[in-house]
Order: structure tokens, then sequence, then C-alpha cells
């Protein structure tokens, strides 16, 4: 089995018009968000093998505090420059790179490829991945190689707004 868990980067500022899209840093709410959807995911029990994120600052600071919040040391997080805004097939190629000893891998990226990913891969149609929202997904397969070939099976969406039961 693989699991692949998708988040999109939390809440960021455009309070600053010289930053460029790239070094954009998370608002308030991207601050807020990020850390409780860490705690939501410790508290199932989440122990990721890998975590790769975009170099893009806010995605950068999401990966970080959710990584913290998992005992995760923030020094094995691989920074993937190919993630900023990457469509569905270099999400793909990336995620078909990793090795086949990783069991659970966490990407943070961007919409709208996290969108598309999602419901290529999924068993829902999304219509938008919300800030700081996460999919996983379970693939009955040995290798990330056959990750699109073999369909997944959804178990947790989750954003900040979603109310927990």
């Amino acid at each position: 089995m693989k699991d692949l868990i998708l988040v999109r980067h939390a809440k960021s500022s455009w309070r600053d018009p010289s930053l460029d899209d790239h070094s954009r840093p998370l608002n308030k709410r991207g601050k807020r968000d990020a850390p409780e959807m860490g705690v939501r995911l410790a508290r199932r029990g989440y122990a990721p093998d890998l975590l790769i994120s975009s170099s893009a600052v806010r995605a950068l600071e999401t990966a970080r505090t959710i990584a913290e919040k998992l005992d995760y040391p923030q020094s094995r997080i691989r920074v993937e420059k190919l993630l900023y805004l990457a469509g569905v097939d270099v999400l793909l190629e990336v995620v078909r790179g990793v090795a086949s000893t990783v069991e659970t891998l966490i990407l943070f990226g961007h919409n709208p490829g996290f969108t598309d990913l999602s419901n290529l891969l999924g068993p829902r149609d999304i219509f938008n991945m919300p800030t700081c929202g996460v999919l996983h997904l379970r693939f009955d397969t040995a290798t990330w190689n056959a990750i699109g070939q073999v369909a997944g099976e959804e178990v947790l969406y989750d954003f900040p707004k979603r109310v927990q039961k």
C-alpha cells in the first residue's frame, strides 16, 4: 500500500506588493490554520516517511509547521522546485519518482494542480482544494510508479473550516 497525502499551502499574504508570487509568506489565517491541521493529523497518528514541499515560501512554511506537529524533522523536508505551480503531469512525475521504500508521502503545493490531481486520483470530485486542505489517498500498489494507473481510495479529506466530529 502507498499513502499519498496532498496538502495545499495555507492562506498566504498579499500585503507586500513588492514580493513576487514565489516569495509570499503565510498571512495571519494561514499561521493559524497550518498548526491546526498539523494537530489534526497528529491526533490521527500520521507518521509520514517523506515530506516534499514546493519551494514557494507559503508552501514551505506550511510544510515546516505541519512537520513540527508530526515530529518530522524539518531538515528532512525535501524542497522540490518543480512543485511550484505544477500541473498534473509534473506532480505525477514527482510522485512516481519516490523510492518504493517510502510508504507514506506528504506533498505540499498549490492549486490548480492539487485540485486537478485530487480529481484524477481520488474517488470524489473536488471543486477547489481549500487552502491548507488535506486529502489522503491510499493506493493498492507496491510502487509509486503505478500511481495514476491504479485508483486511490479516500482515507481523509479535511480542511480548516470543516467542522470536527
